[in-house]
Parts: C-alpha cells; structure tokens; sequence
C-alpha cells in the first residue's frame, strides 16, 4: 500500500484536526474555569478584531448566518464578555467589542494556544508540526490560484 492510500482525505484531515483543536481549547476553557461559554463561542472570539467587529462580518469570517452569530454575540454579551458601541465610520452601524473580561478571555485563550500547538509538536516532533503548519499556510496562500481562490482571495498573508 502506498502513502496516498494509507491516509485520509485532505479534507477529513483538516476537518478532524479542526474539531480537535476546538475541543482541546474548549476543554482548556473549563479548566481555566469559563464553565459558562459553550463550543460555539470559540466562532466569535476567533474572528474578533481587538478594535472591534460588526455582526455581518464575524458571520462571514465565521462562515455562519447573521441570525446565528447574533445569537452568539447576544449570549455572550449577557455573560459580560461582549458590549455593542456605535461604529464610528456609520452612525447607522454598531461595532461588536471585546469588554475587559472578553479581552481576557481571549489572551488567556492565545497563550493556551500556544501550549496546545507545544503539545502537538510533542506528539509529532517540532519540526514536523512547523512544516506542516508552514505547508498549510503556503496552500493558503496559494489558494488564489485554486478554483475557488478565482473567485475570492484567501484572508492570510
């Protein structure tokens, strides 16, 4: 048997690696005793901006409805982690913004990253987590020249 036929689809793979890293910085959050946000607000932290972010574009990064992010913000905001201000380059528009409590959250959340990627190279070795993470960010990159990259440009740079 060959190596292509000893592994799973690329797209398994990113989907199965995906839903681990979640539940492992899921699971971190618990641990650090935020027992009150769920899976799912892992969407908005990760697709904030510091500066603030409004609804229609956290949907979008987040590849959700506007309806079901703004459930997510409204939980979130009564749990003190989110506040709406007026979006200063529209009167018309509010910003979502990290409060003080939310901004912690998400510091804390990067530095566990850190630990959870420590972890993953532990299991794989350093260099090996490195490459895999540089090829996958060259094919993000790259995606420009992919089929769907012809009709948007990819976020990373």
């Amino acid at each position: 048997m060959n190596t292509s036929e000893q592994r799973l689809p690329v797209g398994q793979l990113l989907g199965l690696m995906l839903r681990r890293f979640r539940a492992d910085l899921f699971a971190w959050g618990q641990e650090a005793g935020y027992t009150n946000l769920r899976q799912s607000h892992l969407q908005v932290f990760g697709n904030i901006d510091w500066t603030g972010t409004r609804l229609t574009d956290l949907a979008a990064r987040a590849g959700m409805t506007r309806p079901s992010m703004l459930e997510l913000v409204d939980e979130l905001e009564k749990a003190g982690y989110l506040e709406r201000r007026p979006d200063e380059r529209d009167g018309r528009a509010k910003l979502i913004c990290l409060t003080r409590d939310g901004r912690r959250v998400v510091a804390q959340a990067l530095r566990a990253v850190r630990d959870i990627e420590r972890i993953y190279a532990q299991e794989v070795g350093a260099a090996r987590f490195d490459e895999a993470c540089l090829t996958l960010q060259q094919l993000l990159r790259e995606g420009s020249t992919s089929i769907a990259g012809r009709r948007r440009h990819p976020v990373v740079s």
